[in-house]
């Protein structure tokens, strides 16, 4: 096929692009009003709506914290703002969704002012659904379900609040509208491409990719070229916030990010129109703000700093990355090193696993942990707690000794910091968010621990339960105080509306 032929096709199918992308946007402006309708919104003229995409937003876990916090701070402050969320909870209803946001978070919401789409291709960005290639996979999957979504209603501002960065151009093209996001973890990294180029084993690593060259080759190809597009897509946005200092190191360095032969790939081939397409602005993020996310830290304050039980509690989703195997082991380990917290006597102690489960994969999860602990010889004294309500959840945090947090390179951990407001010691995984912004000396004083394995996780299981009262009380004491000052819901919404969103919603 010649070249002028592929330009003649291109060209057509352009034209039969920007035709539909007209199309959508007239139809937008009749969706408009019969949502202003539904909601009884009498000033249309002054109206606005903010887009926030989160397919999962009724999963309950602390990036919908972070979404229905900052909802529930724009109904009381922008009253004249309707927030829109694009979710694929199909199952789920507004007042059911408003419902459980109160029950799990203590967060009110006004339904006057909010709105729910829900969108029916959300198996698109399962991770199920794409067994191999599952990034790439997923993200084309995120740019047909914002598609579906910008097909229902295009609002004024577009804010990506779960990580689909892939959507960003795709909303600019079909809305011409201006986009955000809040990031709470990059969708690829250069760590990950760093432990594939030196084949490290790890969760994005099989050993089965590890241990070939040839395997480990093509994929350090295959993420090279996602980690363009991916960068590309992240200079779409008009502002990026990000949820600690790691998060922000790492989109600050994909922002920057630049593979040269890629870039003569597409300026000499038809690639060439997606530069053409998906133009950066000129007035996109050079770099990302930190905005700490809102954590429940009033509540958790008042509870008492004494009399705690010998419980070891974990507070986290049951997804692969929580790395819950890795609690048990380390439990494991705690009671083959030190016998005597073994059987249900005084000094014995418990660990107590309280999560979120969002579906057949989660609940399998949970399943084989059961069956883990189980050959560990340890499940008399392991506990689960699957889709806990908020008072349950705050009922083990008044309760419990330790917080146990192992996942690697935890973009933030608002579960460490709840157990830090709560006055229960941390031990963390010495990455990520807990190491960087969470765990940190106050007054030159420790604030909890960090670990790597189970035989240190175990070693600071040991220091905490051995700990004299008041050096105990004296170190629950200084991890309340930090996670109070430093990352209550007043702090986040100073940073959420330093962001610059306002700018972009009404100039």
């Amino acid at each position: 096929m010649s070249w002028g032929l592929t330009g003649f096709l291109v060209g057509l199918l352009l034209a039969q692009a920007v035709g539909r992308i007209l199309g959508l946007r007239r139809r937008n402006a009749q969706k408009r009003l019969q949502l202003f309708s539904e909601l009884g919104i009498e000033n249309t003229a002054s109206a606005k709506i903010i887009g926030f995409f989160h397919p999962y937003c009724n999963a309950g876990g602390g990036g919908e914290r972070v979404l229905w916090a900052a909802i529930s701070a724009l109904q009381r402050k922008e009253p004249n703002v309707i927030s829109v969320v694009y979710s694929g909870d199909t199952d789920a209803t507004k007042e059911k969704i408003i419902d459980k946001v109160k029950a799990r978070f203590d967060i009110e919401l006004s339904p006057r002012t909010l709105h729910f789409v829900f969108l029916q291709s959300r198996h698109l960005v399962e991770d199920s659904t794409w067994p191999r290639f599952t990034l790439l996979g997923q993200s084309l999957g995120s740019m047909y379900l914002v598609w579906e979504a910008m097909s229902y209603l295009i609002p004024d501002l577009y804010i990506d609040t779960m990580g689909y960065a892939f959507t960003f151009p795709v909303v600019s093209l079909l809305g011409n509208i201006p986009v955000g996001a809040y990031v709470h973890y990059p969708t690829i990294s250069t760590t990950m491409l760093s432990r594939v180029k030196s084949r490290a084993r790890g969760h994005t690593n099989s050993e089965s990719i590890s241990s070939s060259i040839l395997l480990s080759q093509g994929k350090l190809l295959y993420y090279r070229i996602f980690m363009y597009y991916y960068a590309y897509s992240l200079r779409q946005a008009r502002f990026l916030m990000v949820n600690s200092s790691w998060t922000k190191n790492h989109v600050d360095s994909i922002l920057r990010h630049q593979d040269t032969l890629l870039d003569i790939i597409h300026y000499v081939t038809p690639l060439v129109i997606l530069k053409l397409l998906f133009r950066t602005p000129k007035n996109g993020p050079r770099e990302a703000s930190i905005v700490y996310p809102s954590c429940d830290t009033r509540q958790m304050a008042v509870f008492p700093l004494g009399g705690r039980e010998r419980v070891i509690l974990s507070i986290a989703q049951f997804r692969p990355e929580k790395d819950h195997p890795a609690q048990l082991y380390a439990f494991h380990k705690l009671l083959e090193l030190y016998p005597e917290y073994r059987g249900s006597g005084p000094s014995a102690v418990r660990l107590v696993l309280v999560g979120g489960s969002r579906n057949v994969g989660d609940a399998t999860r949970v399943e084989n942990l059961h069956m883990l602990a189980r050959e560990l010889g340890i499940n008399d004294q392991v506990q689960f707690v699957v889709n806990a309500s908020y008072p349950d959840v705050l009922n083990w945090l008044s309760r419990a000794s330790i917080g146990l947090s192992t996942m690697v390179d935890e973009h933030f951990g608002i579960n460490v910091v709840e157990f830090m407001a709560a006055g229960v010691i941390p031990v963390a995984h010495a990455s990520g968010g807990p190491l960087l912004d969470i765990i940190v000396p106050l007054g030159g004083e420790p604030t909890g621990y960090h670990a790597t394995s189970p035989e240190t996780f175990a070693e600071a299981f040991r220091t905490v339960l051995t700990l004299p009262q008041e050096a105990e009380l004296a170190m629950r004491q200084r991890a309340r105080t930090w996670a109070v000052q430093r990352f209550s819901a007043e702090e986040f919404e100073k940073g959420w509306d330093e962001s610059g969103w306002r700018k972009w919603l009404f100039e």
